[in-house]
């Protein structure tokens, strides 16, 4: 049976229950104040006996009217209570085909159908914005794959067509190219595996985390000409410490490369709050507005022209960060300097020492 036949039958059967009660109430209140004096047939009352005849046809009456104003009044509450129940799985069943668009927008007082509703429209929300941003990432991917392949490709038939031409440069180009497509597939596994949280956790330290990502690249920000300046209390948080190294190495490694020409600096700090710990890293660099620093940790985006060379990134940096930091159920916060370059500002829940 459907809901609504279920709660008609229901409505009904309370009805009769309650109609039943009330008419035998009425016969006991009755049945006082009926005199007792004589005795006819079979021993009854003759006034009793005319209280019967009259009362218990009117009563069936009664209880048949109950019962099919029951079932009608039922009927109609019921469907009146639940249209808002099918306007929600009218909604579902677009959802099921594809259409993420749609929208419920239930109105009226907020009770348990409008709350169910606004939850479903939420979860609509976020999920059209997550599969357009996986179509989007999934463009860009290809996009970038396909580059150093066709690349691949050309070089190949620029030999293949002149065989005499020396074979040196060529495969200098070769391995630089095949070298970005192995870091590029690295990332996506990487920004894979950070979305999925498939990895173990352990109480880590983030101020040795960021120690490590300094001395680490050191080296590279002395070769640009970076100047890497580290702060900071004991910072325990639980997660990956693999995940939260590589997430530290490419902060700095954005804060390096997008940065003045000379004299350049990184800031790195971290410090303890009540319930979280942060991680900061600030650099130097060019002037970014708030529009284009919401949009950096996109997939394939950068802050400022694309770099070649050594260092070149390919452009999966912030957006492993951001994956990094929500599957360490933290926030990440990018604010552009006022004399230029980036703050960046990871919150991690804290743990107990």
């Amino acid at each position: 049976m459907s809901v609504r036949l279920k709660l008609t039958l229901s409505y009904a059967g309370f009805l009769m229950v309650a109609g039943g009660l009330l008419l035998t109430a009425v016969w006991a209140f009755i049945l006082r104040y009926v005199p007792d004096t004589e005795r006819g047939l079979l021993g009854v009352s003759p006034n009793r006996y005319l209280l019967v005849r009259t009362f218990f046809p009117a009563a069936a009456i009664v209880l048949a009217f109950l019962l099919v104003f029951g079932l009608l009044g039922g009927w109609l509450l019921a469907g009146r209570m639940l249209a808002p129940l099918t306007r929600i799985t009218d909604a579902t069943r677009i959802a099921a085909t594809g259409s993420l668009s749609h929208r419920i927008r239930l109105e009226g007082r907020n009770d348990e159908f409008r709350e169910l509703a606004d939850g479903f429209d939420a979860m609509l929300t976020r999920l059209e914005a997550h599969v357009a941003a996986q179509r989007r990432f999934a463009a860009n991917a290809s996009h970038e794959l396909r580059t150093p392949l066709a690349i691949s490709q050309t070089l190949l038939d620029v030999a293949r067509n002149d065989p005499h031409r020396h074979t040196g440069e060529l495969v200098e180009r070769l391995h630089a190219v095949n070298v970005r497509a192995i870091e590029l597939t690295e990332a996506l596994l990487l920004l894979s595996r950070a979305d999925q949280r498939s990895f173990s956790r352990e109480n880590v330290d983030l101020s040795l985390i960021a120690e490590e990502a300094t001395e680490t690249l050191l080296p590279f920000a002395e070769k640009h000409g970076v100047t890497i300046q580290t702060s900071g209390d004991v910072t325990l948080t639980n997660g990956s410490s693999a995940l939260l190294l590589q997430m530290t190495m490419n902060l700095l490694h954005n804060a390096i490369v997008h940065n003045v020409a000379e004299y350049g600096t990184v800031q790195v700090n971290t410090a303890s709050r009540r319930k979280s710990v942060v991680l900061t890293v600030e650099n130097t660099g060019d002037k970014l507005t708030a529009q284009r620093v919401s949009t950096l940790t996109e997939p394939f985006q950068c802050g400022t022209e694309r770099i070649r060379g050594d260092h070149a990134g390919v452009g999966l940096g912030l957006a492993i960060v951001k994956s990094i930091t929500e599957a360490h159920d933290g926030t990440l916060t990018l604010i552009p300097r006022a004399g230029g370059g980036l703050c960046v500002t990871v919150r991690l829940p804290a743990v107990g020492r």
